[in-house]
């Protein structure tokens, strides 16, 4: 089975879409999945258009709570109780598209990998649209930061489309502790640490503009936690790597 677990903060408008189009090809390809939504204390209609599509779609089960606690809060409360072999993380607005899917699960069917992580950053990644050129660069200067404190391999550690081994996702997600934007490099240096296989992967995306991150108090709160990750990880030593 493939769980997938979609966090959700005032996505009315776009979350109906999105669950419409990750149902339509996961039927395609004929694939037992479940999609847990997890409604992170919106202030909109969220929940009210979730609890619509779920009459029609059993295989969608929304989980909410009144307090907003943040993107990781999110993720580790829908990734516990996913019962999935398999678990995708991704975006609300689907900036992923949700064929990537095909690109990610051969490393772990076939390939001997316990996670992969869509990637914007690689040679062969496609971008469609970019973000504007403040998200840009605010990317390259978190990327930079994380290689410096805590984790080096990797091009692209904040794409919201991940896809892990179902016991590895909740053993991971079971030991966070980042509630907020970081959570990426806690999971990330989580899994090295622990010695799982991880690959990164390139991807095609397409940046939505209507963006939850605040530029100044995000980009503070997530230089704290990169800290705090520093100081309960360590910085992370090299993987196994699959034969």
């Amino acid at each position: 089975m493939m769980s997938i677990v979609i966090p959700a903060y005032n996505e009315e408008k776009r979350i109906e879409g999105s669950l419409s189009e990750a149902c339509a090809y996961l039927d395609g390809i004929g694939i037992e999945y479940e999609i847990i939504v997890v409604d992170d204390g919106s202030s909109d209609g969220t929940s009210r258009v979730v609890e619509h599509f779920v009459k029609d779609f059993r295989e969608v089960r929304l989980v909410r709570y009144e307090k907003i606690r943040g993107k990781g809060h999110a993720l580790r409360t829908g990734i516990l109780g996913a019962r999935g072999d398999f678990i995708l993380v991704m975006d609300a607005d689907l900036s992923t598209p949700m064929g990537e899917l095909r690109k990610l699960m051969p490393y772990l069917s076939e390939g001997g990998f316990d996670v992969a992580i869509g990637s914007r950053a690689l040679a062969l990644s496609n971008i469609i649209r970019k973000q504007p050129w403040w998200r840009r660069g605010m990317g390259k200067m978190f990327n930079g930061i994380v290689k410096m404190l805590v984790i080096g391999d990797f091009q692209d550690t904040q794409c919201g489309f991940k896809l892990f081994a179902g016991d590895v996702a909740r053993n991971l997600f079971g030991r966070a502790k980042i509630d907020r934007f970081a959570y990426d490099v806690e999971i990330l240096a989580l899994a090295k640490q622990r010695g799982y296989a991880i690959k990164e992967v390139p991807i095609r995306w397409i940046n939505s503009p209507e963006s939850k991150v605040n530029p100044l108090k995000d980009s503070l709160r997530m230089l704290v936690d990169l800290v705090r990750i520093r100081l309960s990880v360590g910085p992370a030593r090299s993987g196994r790597t699959p034969e």
